[in-house]
C-alpha cells in the first residue's frame, strides 16, 4: 500500500510524495489518516530552517527520534485516523477505532499500538487533533502550579496560548490578561474568559495593562507570566512586569532565535524565576503521582470542556500543503489552526 506524505524539502519548500509502506507485522496496526493538524509554532520553525541541527526532530516520539535536521524531511506530531488494519497478533478491538498518534502528516502509517491514543468515543476527530497542544497546556499548568488569587498574564494567544487561557479562565484568580496584537485573537480570548486583552505596540493599552497588574503598589505585578508568543523579546516585556519573586513560565520554543535576556536592572532584586517546561517529560516534583496517562486523561477532559475546535480556521487537502504553509509563513493573522483533510 501507499502513502501520500508531507515531505519539507527545503527551506520554505514542502512536497507530497506517495511512499510505499511496509509489510504489516503481526504486532502492527495500518492507520488511514482522518485530519492532521499544523503546530504553527515549531512546525513553521522548520519550515523557515529555524529548527537547531544540534538535535534531533523530537527523541520523545517514535516516528520522529531517528530523524536528524536535515532537508529532506518529515514533521508534525497531531494526527487522528482509523485503524484499518491489525497484525495477527494484535487485539481484536483495535480494528475499526478511532486514535491520535504523534505522527507526520500522511494519508496512512503502520505503528504499534503503544504509539497510538485511543479518541474516546464522545469526541470528534476535529477535536481530537488538539490533544498534542492540549496536553501541553495541561502541562503548562502543572508546572505554573497557578494560585487562587494569583495575578496571571499569557503572553501570546496562538492555539497553546487560548488553550492555555481556556484553562486558567476555570481558576479562581485575581486576574486574567493576555499580551496579543491580532484582533481576531483578541476576541478569541476575550470570549474564552480573558479578563483583559493588550497589544504590547499601544502605549495606552500597555499603561493600563500596568495599572491592572497593579505594578506600582505594594505587592503588585504580575505573580505567574506565561510565555508562548514565540518571540525571544517577550522575555523582557515579562521581567518588565512581572512581580515580587514571581515566575516567568517559558512555554515557546524558540529554535535558532537567541533571547537576550536583561539580567539586572528589576531581575535580581525582585527575585523573579524563569522556568522552563517541555511537554516531553513530567515535572521530577510530579512523577510521584502524574504519568502520560493520567495527563493524557486530564488532557481529553479540557477538550471536552474548552471545545477546541472551534478554533479551526483553515482547512486544506494535503496535496495542497504548500498553500497551507504559505498562509502562515506570509499572512499569520488570517489562521489560527489549519487542518489537512485527508477525505473518506
Amino acid at each position: 500500500m501507499k502513502s501520500r506524505q508531507l515531505w519539507f524539502t527545503g527551506p520554505h519548500s514542502v512536497e507530497v510524495i506517495e511512499k510505499e509502506l511496509d509489510v504489516l507485522g503481526a504486532r502492527d496496526v495500518l492507520v488511514r489518516t482522518v485530519c492532521s493538524a499544523i503546530s504553527t509554532g515549531t512546525e513553521m520553525l522548520v519550515f523557515r530552517n529555524q529548527f537547531p541541527d544540534s538535535l534531533t526532530l523530537d527523541e520523545s516520539i517514535e516516528a520522529l527520534s531517528a530523524q536528524a535536521v536535515r532537508y529532506p524531511l518529515q514533521y508534525g506530531y497531531a494526527c487522528v485516523g482509523k485503524v484499518e488494519e491489525i497484525g495477527e497478533e494484535i487485539e481484536p478491538h483495535w480494528f475499526g477505532k478511532t486514535v491520535f498518534s504523534f505522527q507526520p502528516h500522511c494519508s496512512n502509517f503502520i505503528a504499534s499500538p503503544a504509539e497510538l491514543v485511543p479518541v474516546p468515543a464522545d469526541i470528534d476527530p476535529s477535536a481530537a487533533v488538539f490533544l498534542a497542544n492540549m496536553e501541553t497546556a495541561v502541562n503548562f499548568l502543572l508546572d505554573a502550579s497557578p494560585k487562587v488569587g494569583e495575578r496571571v498574564l499569557i503572553c501570546g494567544q496562538g492555539i497553546v496560548g487560548l488553550l492555555t487561557s481556556g484553562l486558567l479562565a476555570q481558576f479562581p484568580l485575581a486576574g486574567l490578561f493576555a499580551l496579543e496584537s491580532i484582533e481576531a485573537r483578541q476576541r478569541w480570548a476575550q470570549q474564552i474568559g480573558v479578563n483583559g486583552v493588550f497589544d504590547a505596540n499601544q502605549k495606552d493599552a500597555m499603561t493600563e495593562l500596568r495599572n491592572q497588574l497593579r505594578l506600582t503598589e505594594q505587592n503588585g505585578g504580575a505573580d505567574l507570566i506565561i510565555e508562548v508568543s514565540g518571540s525571544p523579546d517577550a522575555l523582557n516585556l515579562a521581567i518588565d512586569l512581572c512581580g515580587y519573586a514571581g515566575r516567568i513560565l517559558v512555554g515557546s520554543w524558540y529554535g535558532t532565535k537567541i533571547a537576550p535576556i536583561n539580567l539586572g536592572e528589576r531581575f535580581h532584586r525582585n527575585r523573579i524565576q524563569i522556568v522552563s517546561t517541555q511537554v516531553s517529560s513530567i515535572a521530577p516534583e510530579n512523577t510521584g503521582r502524574w504519568d502520560s496517562a493520567r495527563r493524557f486523561e486530564v488532557a481529553w477532559e479540557m477538550i471536552r470542556r474548552c471545545q477546541p475546535e472551534q478554533f479551526i480556521s483553515h482547512r486544506f487537502p494535503l496535496k495542497s500543503a504548500g498553500a497551507a504553509y504559505e498562509l502562515l509563513d506570509k499572512n499569520p493573522v488570517e489562521a489560527l489552526q489549519v487542518l489537512f483533510d485527508y477525505g473518506v
